[in-house]
């Protein structure tokens, strides 16, 4: 696959993140964190909370995006990879212990 397909293809999976999200959290702003001319770390996914990095292809790296994530998520903000494998559904990944901090947030939400 060409350079430029590949950059379309990528861009798209960023979009339609962008779309999900945005469903989900009605009103929060989120939007494709486009690379910027100074150089500086973007998310793909630019989202209150998590710090996204987005991989699509036929068999995206997981570990990669997700330490890619993890430099550059800055404090306060949960790195999280997101993968799509050509024809399958996407899926997250994250560390052990930010997605134990989840549940526990969660938890405690439950319990009140």
């Amino acid at each position: 696959m060409s350079g430029a397909m590949s950059r379309r293809k990528g861009a798209g999976f960023e979009r339609e993140l962008v779309w999900r999200f945005r469903e989900i959290m009605p009103g929060a702003d989120v939007k494709r964190g486009l690379q910027s001319r100074s150089g500086d770390e973007v998310a793909d996914v630019d989202c209150p909370v998590f710090w996204i990095e987005a991989k699509r292809g036929r068999k995206p790296n997981v570990r990669a995006a997700l330490k890619q994530a993890e430099a550059s998520a800055p404090k306060g903000r949960i790195p999280v990879a997101v993968i799509r494998d050509d024809r399958s559904a996407a899926f997250v990944a994250l560390s052990l212990e930010d997605f134990l901090e989840l549940v526990r947030e969660w938890w405690e939400l439950t319990r009140r």
